[in-house]
């Protein structure tokens, strides 16, 4: 297993039709111990008892918007762990007027909003993590989308907010690279999540991505899990600042 004796945070899980779940199993499976937060108590009962039968810590809800959660969240990691060695990033939120109309009507408020939770999360919370994970070094690992870097109908802020993570990801594993903190993105194809359902047409950017990926398929949530445990792991040493592509190979290709 090569997550043994290892303990990672994901943040934040919204249930079992999640990635941020299926990155647990897999995690778990590797023989890490998972700590696990969630937005709210709307999600808390699920999220609690798909993590019954694992290896791991509940430290609650925690709403990324607010340095006070975020402070409390690793104040409550802290008592139940010495250090941390990876910490996924999940949350990502654009209001549904903004997917839905064109871009360029994208409202301030919502614009803001999508920045805050999709992005700037991130850096709030590994700037907290920090010292829990520079006692052993570790990973940092955050999710996006092809949307991030090229211009897909109906992603709309939302791929600007992805673009912003992704060009953190290199600011951060230049900032955390001391440290032996690694940072990196995954960048997935779509998939059949809750996040999802969010998306305009939806399933027409499923079924073209399946027509038009080298594959010729979609890709399935336990892919990017398995990805972000090698990520995780000991195996990933040398790599730090990358977007890894888990799509069936449609980044590859023109369309």
């Amino acid at each position: 297993m090569i997550l043994q004796n290892k303990t990672i945070l994901i943040a934040n899980i919204s249930g079992k039709r999640s990635t941020g779940w299926a990155i647990a199993q897999s995690l778990a499976k590797q023989g890490a111990k998972v700590a696990y937060t969630y937005q709210n108590e709307r999600f808390g009962n699920e999220v609690r008892q798909l993590f019954e039968p694992l290896d791991s810590i509940d430290v609650g809800e925690c709403d990324v918007t607010s340095d006070d959660d975020i402070d409390k969240l690793f104040e409550r990691l802290g008592n139940n762990v010495d250090a941390l060695d990876g910490l996924i990033h999940t949350p990502a939120f654009a209001k549904e007027e903004d997917l839905s109309d064109d871009f360029i009507n994208t409202s301030r408020d919502g614009f803001k909003l999508a920045l805050d939770i999709s992005c700037y999360s991130l850096v709030a919370l590994c700037r907290r993590a920090l010292p829990l994970m520079e006692v052993r070094g570790g990973a940092v690992i955050a999710l996006t989308y092809i949307g991030g870097e090229r211009a897909v109908k109906n992603y709309n802020v939302m791929g600007v907010a992805k673009s912003a993570l992704e060009s953190s990801i290199r600011y951060l594993a230049v900032d955390l690279g001391p440290k032996n903190i690694r940072a990196n993105a995954i960048s997935a194809g779509p998939m059949r999540t809750l996040a999802a359902r969010g998306l305009k047409n939806f399933t027409v950017m499923y079924e073209d991505m399946k027509e038009k990926a080298p594959l010729k398929r979609n890709i399935t949530t336990s892919e990017v899990a398995d990805t972000a445990s090698f990520l995780c792991s000991d195996l990933a040493s040398g790599i730090t600042g990358e977007i890894i592509h888990v799509d069936a190979g449609y980044h590859a290709i023109g369309v």
